[in-house]
């Protein structure tokens, strides 16, 4: 294989361990939680892997043909930003779980009474809110690690051609690998949850419980021990 093949292979593989990352599957799953069905969720790591690549690539261009450098602090401020995306995910997740689990009622039966119930999981007209929050939520950390993708693309290959070929490899490595995570959440949930009421919330519940950790936990790594908060 040449040296250019290599190089392109590579970034598949890596593209797919990219894909791998925590915040990466946290966000993803997040997502997914609100409705894991396993074609559902693939098209949700698909969109969040076209978010990402769309980031990477113009990116990419900008540094391979333009020259463009991005400031170490503000590859950490996007950094930082994806921390608070996670609980902003968290947050929405453990809102709507409360809201749509126990919400009220009036009916006008003789007379206006007020009962609680749980409401049908996997609301079809939220599909595409679900999309299109896979898709920014990717292009976000597409931008967070931009960056390193790009310095690690100008030790790889030869040209600003064989660059661009690297980051659209790399994409459809992460947009796979992504696919497929989603699908593996998905499936053994999916089949639960036709024989475990109400599962399907209490996976959105720990998801957004998790996401608000993990977000927190990169917010605080970033803007406190990565200095981004600190005084220079």
């Amino acid at each position: 294989m040449s040296t250019i093949g290599t190089a392109l292979a590579l970034g598949f593989i890596l593209g797919i361990k990219h894909a791998l990352e925590a915040d990466h599957v946290v966000a993803v799953s997040t997502i997914v939680s609100r409705d894991p069905r396993p074609l559902r969720s693939a098209l949700a790591g698909m969109f969040w892997g076209i978010g990402h690549t769309l980031t990477l690539f113009a990116a990419g261009i900008a540094v391979l043909f333009f020259k463009v450098t991005i400031p170490d602090r503000v590859a950490l401020s996007f950094e930082f930003l994806v921390g608070a995306v996670l609980v902003g995910l968290g947050i929405q997740n453990l809102w709507d779980y409360w809201r749509t689990r126990f919400h009220a009622h009036s009916h006008a039966s003789g007379e206006t009474h007020t009962h609680f119930h749980a409401h049908r999981e996997g609301h079809d007209h939220h599909l595409p809110d679900r999309r299109r929050r896979s898709l920014l939520v990717g292009m976000l950390h597409g931008l967070a690690g931009s960056g390193a993708l790009v310095l690690l693309v100008l030790g790889t290959v030869d040209s600003p051609l064989e660059g661009v070929a690297y980051i659209l490899i790399f994409g459809l490595g992460s947009i796979l690998g992504m696919m497929l995570i989603g699908t593996a959440m998905a499936m053994p949930f999916s089949h639960s949850a036709q024989r475990i009421g109400g599962l399907t919330k209490r996976i959105q519940l720990l998801a957004g419980g998790v996401s608000v950790l993990v977000g927190v936990l990169v917010m605080v790594q970033i803007g406190l021990l990565g200095g981004l908060l600190t005084p220079a």
